[in-house]
């Protein structure tokens, strides 16, 4: 049986005057799934979803939001999905509160009053509601983005970068309340981030651009299978000497980073033999660390070409 789609982007494409940002691009995600849209900086990730809001007409492709075509049915769409970004400039001569009746209105949302009650207390911002924007930090900012974004419970919610410039116990709430949203309402999102660690925790997929075009896309933990490597941090008790001799003579991948601290990269099935060899050689090592791949170690082998 096929997933219900939320999103379905298909062979999508911007050409700014023979320059290609988004180049044949093509993904899904399903109902109620939390996919994670990675790339470097000009990797084309601004540029897709100027065009899956509807701001950036895309040069070709097909976008289907929630069912709906957007070119023939924007107006449908943008009732259902919303957007936040840390970078999204509000109404800054004015407070809090009325940045937030204004979407209200916007969204047509019934009883407005109690739905930004909520949504202020939920990020944070009780006490502040008469604050005015331009009096506001950027963690505040992106606060008060987020209570723009859920004010109309949309089926579908781009994110962009939701926790930048959140102190961990607040960008920890709104985590929290994206999985609650996602629990409750079966709310579809996608999500861009620089914290790998967040991305890891957050989403069911990931997908990886660069240079306009999609590179990987797979679960988390199936993306960190790409790298077969492990590292490890040996703390050791021998003569520096030695153990870097015995390094070089397996012509090892190595640095000896603190006088009794060498550190390894290695193939997962090499560690035993490693250790043995080295127990063998005289070296007495007194503690072990083992570090898997991460996504961020993913990220970095696709940016930087390493295959």
């Amino acid at each position: 049986m096929n997933k219900e789609l939320a999103l379905e982007v298909k062979n999508l494409t911007k050409n700014f005057k023979g320059f290609m940002a988004v180049d044949n691009v093509s993904f899904e995600i399903g109902k109620g799934e939390i996919v994670g849209l990675l790339g470097p900086n000009g990797a084309g990730k601004t540029t897709t979803i100027m065009m899956l809001l509807g701001l950036t007409k895309a040069s070709s492709g097909q976008i289907k939001i929630l069912g709906l075509d957007l070119e023939k049915d924007r107006e449908k769409i943008l009732n259902k999905i919303n957007f936040s970004s840390a970078y999204t400039y509000l109404m800054e001569r004015i407070s809090i509160i009325e940045n937030l009746y204004v979407f209200s209105y916007l969204y047509n949302v019934k009883k407005p009053k109690a739905k930004i009650k909520k949504l202020i207390e939920k990020f944070g911002l009780a006490g502040m509601e008469k604050t005015l924007v331009r009096d506001l930090s950027s963690g505040q900012l992106t606060r008060l983005n987020l209570c723009k974004a859920f004010m109309n419970d949309p089926e579908l919610l781009f994110l962009d970068e939701p926790t930048a410039s959140l102190d961990p116990e607040i960008a920890q709430r709104v985590r929290e309340f994206i999985f609650e949203a996602r629990k409750e309402k079966n709310v579809s999102i996608l999500l861009t981030s620089h914290n790998m660690s967040e991305i890891t925790q957050m989403c069911d997929r990931v997908i990886f651009m660069d240079h306009g075009k999609v590179v990987a896309a797979d679960t988390p933990l199936n993306l960190t299978k790409m790298i077969e490597d492990v590292f490890l941090t040996l703390t050791f008790d021998a003569p520096q000497e030695k153990v870097a001799n015995f390094c070089q003579g397996l012509k090892l991948n190595f640095e000896i980073t603190q006088p009794n601290v060498l550190e390894l990269t290695l193939k997962e099935g090499e560690v035993g033999k490693i250790l043995t060899q080295l127990a063998r050689h005289g070296v007495n090592v007194t503690n072990i660390a083992i570090e898997n791949p991460t996504l961020e170690d993913v990220f970095l082998k696709i940016v930087n070409k390493k295959t």
